[in-house]
């Protein structure tokens, strides 16, 4: 019953802070789903409700979608998520809780930082900044700041980032899910995933008008960089 209770406030949290910030939904939800669901089955679940989240967030805005610039993130993208699921069946438990940890807090720190670099310019950085997602998703969850990068260097606008990203979160989960399987969850617990993210989503869209766009994303950082120190030494306590 408490893991249930657990499970339900996390993808209730992680559902609100993306419909608040338009991302945030794996940096916030994937390192407390691997504390209590295990790795595996933390990034499996994180990988599902992040891809509908995404797909219905892509509805209001498909048509300022780029497919031909899009084209090569998922294209790299289809290429690295299977070495991302073989990661996951090779690592101990406690490995894959510290690199997952690692990986999380690695993107955090970059996004906050708006790393700049050449190499995510161009198609060149499109292809990296694909292929690292796809790892990423793949192996812990979190696909997003590579993408999230690689529009900081190119300069886009909020407007042009979001449905694209949208867009990019669809198909690279998606990838994942067929690689990696769906989460054993049994039949209440899907039922309070869907309810969490229902309510979230609600939640989530009262409050952006309420909260500065700044302060909200300082938010989802924050507790995603928590969540990936408290995943780091978790994982290093179990070697």
């Amino acid at each position: 019953m408490t893991g249930d209770v657990l499970l339900t406030a996390i993808v209730l949290l992680g559902s609100c802070v993306q419909w608040l910030t338009g991302m945030g939904f794996a940096l916030v939800s994937v390192p407390a789903l691997v504390l209590l669901l295990g790795p595996a089955e933390g990034v499996l679940l994180a990988n599902c409700a992040a891809g509908v989240i995404c797909l219905i967030g892509l509805a209001g805005g498909w048509r300022l979608v780029r497919p031909r610039a899009m084209l090569p993130f998922c294209l790299a993208a289809a290429c690295t998520v299977p070495a991302g699921t073989w990661l996951t069946h090779q690592l101990p438990q406690a490995w894959l809780l510290l690199v997952m940890g690692a990986l999380v807090t690695l993107a955090v720190l970059l996004v906050m930082q708006g790393a700049r670099a050449a190499a995510l310019r161009g198609t060149r950085g499109a292809l990296f900044a694909g292929a690292a997602g796809g790892f990423m998703n793949s192996a812990a969850g979190v696909g997003g700041p590579p993408f999230s990068l690689y529009a900081v260097n190119a300069g886009w606008t909020v407007r042009e980032f979001v449905p694209n990203a949208m867009f990019y979160g669809v198909i690279v989960n998606a990838f994942s899910v067929a690689s990696n399987g769906m989460p054993g969850l049994n039949r209440v617990q899907w039922a309070l995933v869907i309810a969490a993210m229902g309510a979230g989503g609600l939640i989530g869209r009262g409050l952006a008008p309420r909260i500065p766009e700044n302060r909200a994303r300082l938010l989802v950082l924050s507790l995603a960089l928590a969540g990936g120190v408290t995943a780091v030494g978790k994982g290093l306590w179990g070697l």
